[in-house]
């Protein structure tokens, strides 16, 4: 299990993921800005993990005003709407600050109601300032706790996800994914390669073969670190190779991850996922999401409606072989989204399931 991200002794610790495959650094912070900076820059990436991560920072800016005797409700309102603005596209970020701001202002409440989190953090954690019926301590550690418990949830949910995608791999399973969904995606398991870790500990043999994930390689950097450091057999790929690979019969299964699935079963996944799929489904090969239920947005009607986040240019620019020539235009969505019509099952915690999801799907 590859620890993420986790709470250490006041402090935020991650990996900077932008350093793998050549170097493996964590970083401890007590900075909630350094915190939001590494979530923008993708030092911490992957949907859950950055939902993770926006847990502790509001934990962590809890800790800080409790020990320096700053108002409550300022510190949790500021920490909140900081990493609101960090990514847009990844629910599972505003789904944890949603449940942080939840459990902030039901401790802090005289009655113990819980206020609805409606992404307002003034409204959310008003019950949070000074004089209120908890003390800021007290309320600092009942929000570390539930930091935990999302943490902790995570792992869980990781486990079911790859004890029902192990159903859909036969021994000798050659599967392709696209981006990073494993344990640096997540609180240390993984999603879409939940289901390959299961196939190795239940003694199948299984193969991955990684797109490189343009531009930032997150495929032939992170996922092909994941699996040579498991001993899982590993092969990358250029992103525009899929499609030829996918039509020779040699991949068996495409399971990849999701940072938001609409109500109608439209992902959003990182860039190039819509190709595979395209790809997949004309090669007959079955394409599988597997995500948390905390990455369903069943307020979200279709794809059209996930907003999409765009990165800087010189990500295209500069990561490429050649370079480019100074001053061009680039085109640089972190995602794209793949249509419902594309997808043969979403891989959750509580089985393989299929839409409309209309609010906690179920199984």
């Amino acid at each position: 299990m590859i620890e993420t991200v986790r709470w250490k002794g006041g402090q935020v610790r991650w990996i900077d993921q932008r350093l793998l495959p050549g170097r493996l650094q964590f970083i401890e912070s007590s900075d909630l800005e350094e915190l939001a900076q590494a979530i923008e820059t993708l030092a911490v990436r992957g949907a859950p993990a950055i939902g993770i991560a926006a847990a502790f920072g509001i934990a962590l800016a809890a800790h800080r005003a409790a020990l320096a005797g700053r108002p409550m409700t300022l510190a949790l309102t500021e920490a909140d709407a900081r990493l609101r603005r960090t990514r847009p596209t990844a629910v599972n970020l505003f789904w944890a600050l949603d449940r942080m701001a939840r459990v902030g202002s039901a401790a802090a409440s005289a009655s113990g109601a819980a206020a609805s989190a409606s992404g307002a953090a003034a409204e959310s954690y008003s019950g949070s300032a000074s004089g209120s019926d908890i003390a800021p301590v007290d309320l600092a550690a009942r929000l570390l706790q539930e930091a935990e418990l999302i943490l902790q949830e995570d792992l869980e949910t990781s486990r079911r996800i790859g004890e029902f995608g192990l159903a859909l791999l036969k021994d000798g399973a050659r599967v392709l994914t696209h981006c990073n969904a494993g344990g640096l995606a997540t609180g240390g398991l993984g999603t879409a390669l939940a289901p390959v870790y299961a196939a190795q500990a239940a003694g199948q043999r299984v193969e991955v073969f990684a797109d490189e994930t343009r531009p930032l390689l997150q495929g032939a950097r992170l996922t092909a670190w994941e699996m040579a450091t498991a001993s899982i057999p590993v092969t990358i790929l250029c992103d525009s190779a899929a499609p030829g690979l996918l039509h020779t019969g040699r991949i068996d299964i495409v399971i990849v991850g999701a940072d938001r699935v609409a109500r109608n079963g439209d992902t959003a996944n990182k860039v190039g996922t819509f190709g595979a799929a395209l790809a997949a489904k004309s090669a007959g090969v079955p394409f599988y999401v597997a995500a948390p239920l905390s990455t369903f947005d069943p307020q979200i009607a279709s794809g059209r409606d996930i907003p999409i986040e765009e990165r800087g240019g010189d990500e295209v620019t500069t990561t490429t072989a050649s370079g480019a020539p100074p001053g061009v235009q680039v085109y640089n969505p972190a995602f794209d989204v793949t249509p419902a019509a594309l997808i043969s099952g979403w891989i959750t915690e509580r089985g393989i399931i299929q839409p409309p999801f209309t609010g906690e799907p179920d199984a």
